[in-house]
């Protein structure tokens, strides 16, 4: 399956520029929180909605085709906030799908998960046939007390980085190392904060994050702003490397990831009317 760039839309935005390439077929899809480009599967991107839904990943493509529902055998959905693709905990030669059930407005789970899955080597078919392979999850806690984590994304190495909304706190980035799904109860730990605008300012909520195809650098999701960070393989930049601004195109954006070195894919809600866009955009310098 290619993936076919519409120009339907064509917006300037500080250090790059955003297209509108189609929009989600499936009606009933009109929050996506998390959105992954396949490893296994040319030009399909996987997404899933925020909470209110069930363990369900959703099948798509730029165009918002509808490719299929998938439910997640051995899952729960309390509050799926991201997802992304890395090597398997348990075979670093097959890709899983990890899901972030993170969420947490108010800051009073104890714990949250991470979900682990190997990822469907095909797509269509019948909602109701369509189902993953058994997931594995790894509960885990924060070092400093309950957090809202929207963002997520995993290294070469298998390491989970975290990162924290920014209603309550700065935004915070914790990460759990691989070793961490043969323990019980880890807990992730907090490697720094991100300059990312001023504590609780509602649209630079981060939302979203996701890792170059390089490993080098992050992509980091608010609301209103893609920031790019330089990535050593532990910590983030101090500063980014460039800040676009989006919020014309997706006003109250959630999930992000790179398409390649040059270009990155967003998701977001539906808002009042039609349904929900899908946007490429070029960020700075590749």
């Amino acid at each position: 399956m290619q993936i076919a760039p519409l120009l339907l839309t064509l917006t300037v935005v500080q250090g790059g520029a955003i297209e509108r390439t189609g929009s989600f077929e499936r009606l009933s899809l009109r929050e996506s929180s998390g959105v992954a480009l396949s490893h296994a599967l040319r030009g399909v991107l996987w997404t899933h909605q925020d909470s209110g839904d069930g363990p369900y990943l959703y099948a798509t493509n730029l165009d918002g085709r509808d490719l299929g529902r998938f439910r997640v055998t051995g899952a729960q959905a309390e509050d799926w906030e991201d997802v992304a693709l890395g090597p398997c905990p348990w075979d670093e030669a097959r890709s899983c799908l990890f899901i972030a059930d993170t969420g947490d407005n108010e800051e009073r789970r104890e714990t949250a998960s991470v979900y682990a899955v190997p990822e469907p080597r095909s797509v269509g078919g019948s909602d109701a046939s369509n189902a993953t392979a058994q997931a594995r999850r790894l509960e885990y806690r924060y070092q400093n007390g309950p957090r809202d984590v929207e963002a997520m994304f995993v290294a070469g190495d298998g390491s989970i980085h975290l990162f924290t909304k920014g209603r309550s706190h700065e935004v915070e980035h914790y990460t759990l190392s691989a070793a961490a799904w043969s323990k019980r109860l880890p807990s992730a730990r907090l490697v720094g904060e991100l300059r990312i605008g001023s504590r609780m300012t509602f649209g630079r909520w981060v939302t979203g994050a996701a890792l170059a195809p390089s490993g080098q650098r992050v992509a980091i999701r608010t609301y209103s702003e893609v920031y790019v960070f330089g990535f050593d393989g532990a910590r983030l930049s101090e500063e980014p490397l460039s800040v676009c601004s989006v919020a014309a195109a997706e006003p109250q954006g959630e999930a992000v990831d790179f398409l390649n070195e040059s270009f990155l894919v967003l998701t977001s809600e539906a808002g009042l009317r039609g349904r929900a866009p899908i946007h490429r955009v070029r960020c700075g310098a590749s």
